[in-house]
């Protein structure tokens, strides 16, 4: 029997990948969750975040397809055709590739969309299955779709990223309308789409506490960062709109002294409008499990996000990755991280170059402070990847339980999704 099947399937692990705690598998009711299909904006292979931790998470369970957007081709040779990327615990990274021609014709490419991923999910047997959004975008490949229940996982406000699509607002209406459960990244966005949803949830940006956890004791220092001076003043994460360019221009300016290291791609902005200072240092993106040795060689860690629509609903997972390490931390007044880590005196919050500076100051002393640091973990213990999952994965049960049986969704050994009902030409699945 596949794993489709909402019976109690064992756990598959790898050696590499986060799992959850032998308390958290031990304390709770069997896992009963079907299939799960997660349609993200994302690229699974881009940044190791919230829907990683997630979702590597349900693969040790159940099955996982992690539907990205499409890979559109330079040329109009390639038929529509479907990727598959196997990454750790089995999550099956789904990527449909598209003709240039379809570029331009969104109902066609969710059209074409629709018909390779029916044509997969068939083949793989996929009849019971739950959906897990990222982003309202990917209803247009999906709606067509019946899932036993559906899942908004809505991490960011994306409508006030730089580029978001002018229809996003809508698509997240009808998702809404849609979903049976919506969960978010913090409690700025809990606060806004409560009003639009009746069964959202908050969950917070968590932490894998074991993983950052090794910054406190030895580690290699990484080659690219061994050369540069102390103090060194860092912060990790996407550098694009979000980023306070000119706070880290003025503190770069003002403070010679201190060495800042940027970790992390560049995004949807121009790298010439960077700060390019001699104590400014670049070292571009880094895998997951390389940032607990950068993380080791900082003296203070900060995020310095700047004021905008783009911040307003933002919950850093870096706040508390950034404490597990040991790292003392400074952030602007972003509102999930005044609340809590900035109102328990955990992190320091200053809005303007100048009151930020200072705070790295004192930032550089509070290494030694015993009571900061017993604080802190008093605090982190409350948290984990483990717990946020398995709280998602007990309102999941429950809804799914309380759904009365339907016809429609009971049916065994037929696919739970609509014929084709175009003519485009399907390839042989690889």
């Amino acid at each position: 029997m596949p794993p489709s099947s909402t019976v109690e399937v064992p756990l598959r692990a790898s050696a590499t990948a986060a799992r959850p705690s032998e308390s958290a598998a031990e304390n709770n009711a069997p896992y009963t969750l079907p299939d799960l299909v997660c349609f993200a904006h994302l690229h699974w292979d881009f940044v190791w975040q919230r829907p990683q931790h997630l979702l590597s998470r349900f693969a040790q369970y159940g099955r996982v397809f992690y539907v990205e957007d499409a890979f559109y081709h330079h040329d109009n040779l390639v038929e529509p055709h479907v990727e598959i990327k196997l990454r750790d615990n089995g999550v099956k990274v789904v990527v449909v590739h598209l003709p240039a021609r379809l570029r331009e014709d969104e109902a066609a490419a969710d059209q074409a969309q629709f018909e390779v991923l029916s044509h997969y999910f068939a083949e793989q047997s996929v009849t019971n299955y739950v959906f897990w959004y990222y982003t309202p975008m990917a209803l247009g490949k999906s709606r067509q779709f019946t899932p036993k229940l559906t899942v908004y996982d809505c991490m960011d406000e994306l409508a006030a990223f730089k580029f978001a699509p002018p229809e996003l607002k809508k698509r997240e209406q009808e998702l809404f309308a849609k979903a049976d459960l919506v969960f978010t990244g913090g409690h700025t966005l809990y606060e806004s789409k409560r009003e639009q949803h009746p069964d959202a949830h908050p969950f917070p940006s968590s932490i894998d506490k074991a993983h950052f956890g090794q910054a406190r004791g030895p580690m290699a220092e990484p080659a690219d960062q061994a050369g540069i001076a102390h103090p060194r003043i860092g912060f990790f994460g996407v550098v694009d709109e979000r980023l306070d360019i000119e706070l880290l221009r003025e503190l770069a300016e003002n403070h010679a002294e201190w060495q800042f290291v940027i970790i992390g791609p560049v995004v949807k902005i121009d790298p010439a409008t960077l700060p390019r200072t001699p104590n400014v240092h670049y070292l571009g993106g880094k895998d997951y499990k390389e940032l607990p040795a950068y993380l080791k060689g900082w003296d203070v860690a900060t995020l310095l996000f700047a004021d905008n629509e783009s911040t307003k609903f933002i919950s850093p997972t870096k706040t508390p990755e950034y404490l597990a390490a040991g790292n003392p931390v400074v952030s602007t007044p972003i509102r999930d991280v005044v609340r809590p880590y900035g109102d328990l005196k955990l992190v320091h919050i200053a809005d303007n170059a100048a009151d930020f500076g200072a705070a790295i100051a004192k930032a550089l002393t509070q290494r030694t402070d015993a009571d900061w640091r017993q604080r802190t973990d008093d605090y982190l213990a409350t948290i984990s990847w483990d717990q946020t999952w398995q709280q998602m994965v007990s309102l999941m049960q429950a809804r799914l339980g309380a759904k009365k049986p339907d016809a429609s969704t009971t049916m065994t050994g037929v696919p739970l999704m609509p014929t084709k009902v175009s003519e485009v030409t399907l390839p042989p699945i690889a």
